[in-house]
């Protein structure tokens, strides 16, 4: 996949070394922190951000941001990464619903409360799951992720050719997504289109968050009013843009945050659906990834995923009805 020229140490109490990676085509098309992420097992996300942002991650001699796509005869220089401690085993693979399966995809239904890759306090997500429970798979990457709380559809590339085909149709017009999520308050008209720049930022503990800003990434969500109720509103939101927390935010901007959304939400009503008796509790972010539509990455055939509504989600509606 890519020549190492790195001097490795011969011993397990040797420091870590510089390491070279003269990339080929097999790791062509990566953004430069998904590379390190998967050739750098154990190190902590945080670390490997923080070393790229500090400029000790070098191609080519010059500094790059983390979402700088490699090429081929790139020459990737990788500082010494400060290991974590070594995961617990995975005593059995978690299984997943599979939406769909052929030599180039994988599509899941991702349950809430899983993350889609291990770290940040995580061992074991979605992808480290899958690939233990696949053991003779040559490849298996994410071609997208969802948040831990969201539910919905994942697909997964077996072909490093379907993962480039796939992002380009994301960078383009060809990924349709669509998202159920549950809006508090009374949705102000039927249809809205929210076009608000977004812009990431860290909390003082290190969490990532999103707020809107004028120079911000460009950012557009779609939203369908589907099914209104006393004081909430059922809304498909369809992604134009690919943001972090986007939909999570744009809703919050609008003044209509997700139920259950513990980040941009309303924290004093989510404790009150928590609490709720007799079943008509919400115990997490009501967000879900209910259809994904592509073009197959080998034929081109137009597909649409569809995951149904998880059981705890369609619950809740029932009692708001």
């Amino acid at each position: 996949m890519m020549k190492d020229l790195g001097e490795k140490p011969v011993s397990g109490s040797a420091p870590p070394a510089v390491r070279h990676f003269i990339i080929d085509e097999h790791g062509a098309g990566q953004r430069v922190d998904n590379f390190i992420l998967r050739i750098a097992k154990g190190v902590p996300k945080s670390h490997i951000y923080r070393v790229i942002r500090a400029g000790e991650v070098r191609v080519n001699r010059r500094r790059v941001d983390v979402d700088y796509r490699l090429v081929v005869g790139d020459d990737l220089r990788v500082p010494p990464l400060r290991m974590s401690a070594p995961r617990p085993a995975l005593a059995r693979p978690a299984e997943f619903p599979v939406l769909f399966e052929d030599e180039a995809l994988l599509v899941v239904d991702k349950p809430a409360g899983v993350a889609v890759h291990g770290g940040s306090g995580v061992s074991y997500g979605v992808i480290e799951q899958l690939r233990a429970s696949r053991p003779t798979a040559r490849f298996l990457e994410l071609a997208h992720r969802l948040d831990r709380e969201t539910s919905g559809v994942l697909v997964l590339a077996k072909k490093r050719s379907s993962l480039t085909a796939l992002h380009e149709q994301m960078r383009g017009t060809g990924m349709d997504k669509r998202y159920l999520a549950l809006a508090i308050g009374k949705f102000g008209a039927e249809r809205q289109s929210v076009r608000v720049p977004l812009e990431r930022y860290l909390l003082a503990d290190g969490e990532r968050r999103v707020r809107p800003n004028a120079d911000g990434m460009a950012a557009h969500t779609n939203f369908v009013l589907r099914t209104a109720f006393a004081d909430f509103s059922l809304v498909e939101a369809q992604l134009k843009t690919g943001r972090t927390h986007q939909i999570r935010v744009h809703l919050a901007h609008l003044h209509h945050p997700i139920a259950g959304d513990d980040k941009y939400g309303d924290f004093t009503l989510n404790r009150e659906l928590a609490r709720r008796k007799g079943g008509n509790a919400l115990a997490r972010m009501f967000l879900h990834a209910a259809s994904l539509s592509l073009d197959h990455p080998l034929t081109a055939e137009r597909m649409t995923f569809s995951a149904p509504l998880p059981e705890e989600l369609g619950k809740f509606l029932t009692t708001l009805k």
